[in-house]
């Protein structure tokens, strides 16, 4: 077969064409954060990227404590900083091109735009080829077990135990919570209340977000075991750079796993590995430095957990990682922006079985909750229930 005689090397695969950003503001369904943060707003914002072939790629970025800017203020930087990296490029060649940014080149874009780019150049890769985000990554099996966490450190004690008895009854059967108050009798307190609402039987997971040095994680988690509760793992007890702490805190407690490096780019979570210390790999955000990430640790045996992500997209990771048994779900209300909802159901994560990740803004959301202006916001009043209703004034 002569070269003429092959099929066209001329892809019929769309390229980028242009770019569309929405802002979301409003109310969370009840205050999340942990020993270092309080949350009381969700500050969204969509990504839709649309190809020449009429395909439209979503991702999310978001803004943790601060509003975002006006959707024109966003265009405006969106148009300036990205668009000319992504126009008139097939998503796939993006995806795997290996980029060495250098000296002042080496930053990163703001908002999150990085993010929510990554999230729609996959989104559109697998729609491109009819395919679920979790088979083009090459997962066998769509769902993931799921542990309920409950961003619970600001939750008083009666609706911090009403959430989690009502996740025991929607199937979990691990639970974490979050703990590194200054006074451990508050830690203690909050783990008698969780065995009261889920049982004795459940597996529970504790978070400290940093509060601890390597000498007082060690104490804590002794003093949990001394009072009769075992803790699966414990998760970023001390700071994330820490390294020879975190080695310590792992050998001191050989009954518990140490679950850290989400807070680590892709370098961090490689020194993190190469100093022996850490047991399960923490990894969210970016599907592909995720992925990277996955990829690393399977490398040195370790298992894999995953995080939080923008409306639960991570479980197409990790139903594709192999050795990631854990999927994070925070019951969040972020969850009312999206037409459906990645499936929980006795205790599952269930990937979409949608081409792309199957993650899309709803016509409501366009219509209702859209918020153009910066410090515009949509009034609690007029949300849908969030996943497990809260009475909040008595918080």
């Amino acid at each position: 077969m002569s070269h003429n005689d092959l099929p066209s090397s001329r892809s019929q695969t769309g390229t980028i064409q242009e770019a569309r950003l929405l802002r979301f503001s409003f109310p969370r369904d009840r205050v999340i954060g942990d020993s270092q943060v309080r949350i009381e707003k969700a500050n969204i914002g969509v990504l839709e990227l649309t190809t020449s072939d009429g395909l439209v790629g979503t991702g999310f970025f978001f803004d943790l404590f601060y509003g975002l800017p006006s959707e024109r203020e966003l265009a405006r930087i969106f148009d300036d900083q990205a668009i000319p990296g992504l126009k008139g490029e097939i998503p796939a060649v993006l995806i795997n091109r290996i980029l060495r940014p250098r000296g002042g080149n080496r930053r990163m874009l703001p908002y999150g735009f990085a993010e929510a780019i990554d999230q729609a150049l996959w989104d559109l890769h697998a729609q491109s080829l009819g395919l679920p985000l979790w088979r083009l990554l090459g997962g066998k099996e769509g769902r993931v077990r799921a542990y309920a966490s409950g961003l619970d450190y600001h939750l008083s004690d009666n609706h911090y135990s009403h959430f989690f008895a009502q996740a025991k009854a929607k199937g979990y059967e691990a639970f974490k919570i979050k703990v590194g108050h200054r006074d451990v009798a508050w830690d203690l307190n909050r783990l008698s209340l969780l065995r009261d609402a889920v049982g004795p039987e459940a597996v529970i997971m504790v978070d400290s977000n940093e509060a601890w040095t390597p000498k007082e994680a060690i104490r804590r988690i002794n003093a949990y075991q001394d009072a009769g509760f075992p803790i699966y793992w414990l998760e970023d007890p001390c700071l994330r750079e820490d390294f020879e702490g975190l080695r310590q805190v792992g050998e001191a407690l050989p009954h518990t796993h140490l679950n850290t490096g989400e807070y680590l780019d892709l370098a961090g979570k490689r020194a993190l590995i190469a100093a022996r210390a850490v047991d399960i790999l923490n990894v969210h955000g970016k599907i592909s430095d995720s992925l990277r990430a996955g990829w690393l640790a399977a490398e040195h045996g370790l298992e894999v957990s995953l995080g939080n992500t923008s409306m639960e997209i991570g479980v197409h990771v990790a139903c594709a990682l192999p050795e990631c048994h854990w999927l994070e779900y925070s019951f969040q209300n972020t969850t009312i922006l999206v037409e459906e909802t990645v499936r929980i159901e006795g205790g599952y994560a269930y990937a979409p079985d949608r081409p792309g990740h199957g993650i899309r803004l709803s016509d409501r959301a366009r219509a209702e909750f859209r918020c153009p202006e910066a410090g515009q916001e949509t009034a609690a009043h007029i949300l849908p229930a969030p996943p497990i209703p809260l009475e909040m004034s008595a918080a």
